[in-house]
């Protein structure tokens, strides 16, 4: 099921995936090159209502609109705040997620919004090629228990480039920016998505 809401920013669409005894919601965005097909995000709508987690599958105003290009953060974050109080509806603890550039909005606003967690998909740590613009700061700053899933091989931070702190990282091997694992890895793309899965199943069952 699907719901358009209307926001500072424009209108945003909310994909449902409801669980049947819920004791979470996960509020989840895309990244800055894609929309909510990206292969994380369908397989978490797949497999999380089974374990007791509802996912709403957030797509930012920009994407409604059709536009390519993403606005400025500051602007994704009026689209997240502009969804918080449908996503809270159902009277659950939501924890904010997002992949890539909505991995940053989850963490920018978790503590203002009230999020229960944080869930940082490829959390773009700094730009390919430029370690010293970082953005760890904004992980660092989330102010609640936050889970980091990352490829071991992603060109906007690998795991071993990010900094001690509150948060747990769960590393998928040989993952790209979208967790796309080449041919010769060891390990193929279903293993590396169910690495991803059983992670973030993991870790919401240990919020409860």
């Amino acid at each position: 099921m699907s719901e358009i809401i209307e926001t500072e920013a424009g209108a945003a669409r909310i994909t449902w995936h409801r669980a049947k005894r819920p004791k979470f919601v996960l509020a989840v965005s895309h990244g800055a090159g894609g929309g909510i097909e990206a292969r994380d995000l369908t397989a978490l709508a797949e497999v999380l209502p089974g374990h007791g987690v509802t996912v709403a599958r957030v797509e930012q105003p920009w994407r409604v609109a059709g536009k390519k290009m993403a606005p400025a953060p500051k602007t994704l974050d009026v689209g997240w705040r502009g969804i918080w109080a449908a996503v809270s509806e159902p009277g659950l603890p939501v924890i904010s997620g997002g992949r890539s550039a909505g991995a940053r909005v989850a963490c920018r606003t978790a503590t203002e919004l009230g999020a229960a967690a944080v869930l940082a998909l490829a959390f773009p740590l700094h730009p390919p090629g430029k370690p010293e613009k970082s953005r760890a700061e904004e992980l660092l700053g989330a102010g609640v228990p936050t889970l980091v899933v990352q490829g071991g091989n992603d060109p906007w931070g690998k795991p071993q480039e990010f900094p001690a702190g509150e948060y747990e990282l769960v590393e998928v091997p040989y993952g790209d920016h979208g967790f796309a694992v080449p041919k010769r890895a060891e390990i193929g793309q279903d293993q590396a998505v169910a690495i991803i899965t059983d992670a973030v199943v993991k870790w919401t069952g240990s919020l409860e």
